[in-house]
């Protein structure tokens, strides 16, 4: 996802192949690999001739905030995880939250 993410268009499975460079991957485990993730719905893919093109179907961005809604579904009590998480955050990262929630009463 990493590389995908990185890119700004779509790639075959042979490019991601390639930009994968700490590991010598044979090229069918990668193509298993990104048929995996678009059947999860991570990836979309086009064709491109006898090939598929792979992008993700949402930002990182996208991704993590999807992963924090999950682990608050996780526990028995929103608030306090949500709280806990407020007290944690730093004093630049609690000022961009309040700016995203004072833009949502505003909508």
């Amino acid at each position: 996802m990493d590389i995908l993410w990185a890119e700004d268009g779509a790639l075959t499975a042979r490019e991601v192949g390639r930009l994968i460079a700490d590991r010598d991957l044979a090229p069918t485990t990668v193509m298993t690999v990104l048929d995996r993730l678009t059947r999860k719905g991570f990836l979309h893919r086009t064709r491109d001739g006898r090939a598929w093109r792979y992008q993700p179907a949402e930002s990182r961005d996208a991704y993590i905030a999807e992963l924090m809604l999950e682990a608050l579904d996780l526990t028995g009590d929103r608030s306090a995880a949500l709280t806990r998480f407020a007290q944690a955050v730093s004093g630049p990262e609690a000022e961009i939250l309040r700016r995203a929630l004072t833009e949502l009463e505003e909508e």
